[in-house]
């Protein structure tokens, strides 16, 4: 479409003679301010001055298809050489709120580095996923070992008398948890804890769906956080007396870390704390925890070696995570849903069910595990087996069944089937099996029972 408007409207007659910056700061960003029928005089306007190169950029701008595929470290990287500055400089520059001004650009140029701003947040450290014996890692008692949580990853900001909670989408959320920003209070100025965010009630982990209502909103009511309460789990300090300590070893950080919680009043330690431990002395041990970890409401387990500092992004061999071991279902497809563009488009994202007294029911949506030549196999099924056609949507003759893998489940009065799963993926196409032998909503239902029955237990 971009391009299409570019090519169709009529020549420039005096085609404006502006830099990007200016468009940007000057006619793009102020659109969103603005009601439908401005919006539109002004893209007019803006056609009326631009070439045709000129209005294909600007139309994918408005579309929000103007993207340019260079990975993120290396334009930090570019942008550190440019500057004279360390990587890690500019990184941290680019996290948090920012516009793209030319003030801001001189900004994340600048020599001088002393520049974080009150609310600005560090740069997450990432983990790899383990790939290796855990005998390989060494002596067990130089790693700690944590459950590794599905909630909100943020980090949690105490600057001169303010409090700010940054997810790691770089996305300020302090006000959906307002009771974390009130625990934080009673912290003492100049310190940024990095943790996450978990919807959790009576020392249990909610379901994610819990949580994604606050994180879907701009504004909790009273009601929601009485429903959906959440806890935040320190696990690292990075800022003390704002000073960035970064540098120092986790056994250091977490040491001091455990002191500034210390001064939390009891509320305060309610919605801010330590994560639960995980009891595991040997490495045999950390294989048994890892798998009933889904008893606990975690994912797997993190480790985490104790010497290392706090670093930007992955760097291998300080964090791994162990995830479980996935669940796996079989499943019909049922619906079918092509990809962004005209109807030539394939077929990419599938919806997937299971049976319940003779029907079938969705229960599954993903677009990921097949390979080019299986989409294009699945496609051509789709358009020679349709059944009704919605938009981009066709419903499917069921017959094809396909291994589902997920990561977990939990019960939702929002899915017809009563049931939802985390990261539902594609693992393999079962050309063995016809449709009736595909599995039932009591199979995941029995999954379920058996996680809420173990928590119980632990409990």
């Amino acid at each position: 479409m971009p391009e299409t408007i570019a090519l169709m409207l009529p020549p420039a007659k005096q085609p404006a003679r502006r830099p990007l910056a200016e468009w940007v700061t000057e006619r793009f960003i102020p659109l969103r301010q603005l009601d439908a029928e401005t919006q539109f005089s002004a893209i007019a306007a803006a056609w009326a001055e631009l070439g045709t190169d000129e209005r294909l950029v600007w139309n994918k701008m408005l579309t929000g298809t103007f993207r340019v595929g260079v990975a993120r470290q290396l334009v930090t990287r570019a942008l550190a050489e440019v500057a004279g500055v360390t990587p890690e400089v500019v990184e941290h520059r680019l996290t948090g709120d920012w516009s793209p001004t030319p003030q801001f650009f001189s900004t994340l140029l600048q020599t001088d580095t002393d520049d974080t701003d009150v609310s600005r947040p560090y740069p997450f450290q990432l983990a790899w996923p383990l790939d290796t014996d855990l005998d390989s890692l060494g002596d067990r008692m130089r790693w700690l070992v944590e459950w590794k949580w599905n909630g909100v990853r943020a980090q949690l900001i105490r600057r001169e008398g303010q409090t700010f909670v940054w997810s790691r989408g770089d996305e300020l959320v302090t006000d959906r948890f307002p009771e974390v920003a009130a625990a934080a209070e009673s912290l003492p100025d100049g310190v940024v804890i990095d943790g996450e965010i978990l919807a959790w009630a009576d020392g249990t982990v909610l379901g994610y769906g819990d949580l994604q209502r606050r994180v879907g909103r701009k504004t909790v009511t009273a009601k929601i956080m009485r429903e959906s309460p959440v806890v935040f789990f320190a696990f690292d300090l990075l800022e003390f007396e704002h000073g960035d300590i970064r540098y120092r070893s986790l056994l250091s950080r977490r040491a001091l870390l455990s002191e500034v919680l210390e001064c939390l009043d009891a509320g305060g330690r309610a919605r801010l704390t330590l994560p639960p431990g995980v009891n595991a002395s040997t490495w045999e041990d950390v294989a048994a925890r890892r798998d009933d970890a889904r008893s606990h409401g975690a994912e797997g387990l993190m480790l985490k070696r104790l010497e290392s500092p706090y670093a930007i992004g992955r760097q291998r061999g300080a964090w791994w995570k162990w995830k479980s071991d996935s669940l796996t279902i079989d499943a019909v497809l049922l619906y079918a849903e092509r990809g962004q563009g005209n109807s030539a488009e394939p077929y990419i994202s599938y919806t997937f069910a299971v049976w319940r007294d003779g029907d079938l029911v969705p229960f599954a949506k993903t677009h990921a595990g097949l390979t080019d030549e299986e989409i294009a196999e699945v496609d051509r099924f789709v358009r020679a087996n349709t059944l009704e056609q919605f938009g981009p949507v066709r419903s499917v003759v069921p017959d094809l069944v396909f291994e589902l893998a997920f990561e977990g489940v939990e019960r939702s009065s929002r899915h017809k089937s009563g049931i939802a799963v985390r990261s539902p993926r594609i693992v393999r196409w079962r050309r063995d099996k016809r449709p009736e032998e595909a599995d039932s909503l009591s199979t995941i239902g029995a999954m379920l029972d058996a996680f809420e029955n173990s928590r119980s237990g632990e409990s």
